[in-house]
């Protein structure tokens, strides 16, 4: 079942940005640009999770987040402000995560994934053309055979799916999948990607971006 995202930001083309990225990876979204039309919006429709910039007009991201907080919807703060002040602020009223503009859309999805995660919101399956993914069981199966793999080579077939459409970077690929403290070179990354592409058929999906990463693509 899609999870449905309300973004609150007044900045238009950062909201449409946010949008599409979230509905790249299957998220439902609504876009309100003032703090009053979010709180008529709560009102009206329930959602798992609100993206909120601290700054938009009528009523800013503060005054919402005391009458969000008693509802129990995990909160997002977007901001360009990067106080302590603010952070702390933010997180005193409940807040689930605070981020500071510019971001990156891999950042920001696996913020969204561990505040999901947390609430117990996240989904448990996740599919790619005949490929299912049982991430409890971490069972990679096609039409319900299972596929062996590596625990690295998992890992790696996650994130290009949970980021469908989305360019990586192997330096990316290395944080989500080796952890910042790998010392190696990148070029595991594109021996993984390899394997990948052979033992699920992913040739045709798995597009090198050039002097970048590659992209899982339907």
């Amino acid at each position: 079942m899609q999870k449905k995202i309300l973004i609150v930001e007044d900045d238009i083309h950062i909201s449409k940005i946010i949008k599409m990225n979230l509905n790249i990876v299957n998220y439902a979204t609504i876009e309100v640009y003032d703090g009053l039309s979010a709180l008529e919006m709560i009102k009206r429709e329930k959602f798992d999770l609100i993206l909120l910039d601290v700054m938009v007009p009528q009523l800013d991201g503060f005054a919402l987040m005391e009458k969000i907080q008693p509802l129990g919807i995990p909160v997002i703060f977007l901001t360009a402000k990067n106080s302590v002040y603010d952070k702390v602020n933010g997180l005193k009223l409940g807040a689930d995560d605070y981020m500071v503009k510019p971001f990156e859309a891999i950042e920001l999805l696996a913020r969204i994934e561990t505040v999901l995660r947390r609430y117990g919101k996240e989904e448990h399956v996740i599919k790619f053309q005949d490929i299912q993914v049982d991430l409890d069981k971490r069972e990679v199966t096609i039409q319900e055979n299972t596929v062996e793999m590596t625990p690295k080579e998992y890992d790696l077939l996650v994130v290009l799916m949970k980021n469908k459409n989305i360019a990586l970077s192997r330096e990316q690929f290395i944080d989500r999948v080796w952890g910042g403290d790998y010392y190696g070179e990148t070029r595991t990354v594109d021996m993984h990607i390899k394997s990948l592409r052979k033992k699920l058929q992913l040739q045709e999906h798995i597009k090198t971006i050039y002097k970048i990463g590659y992209r899982l693509e339907d």
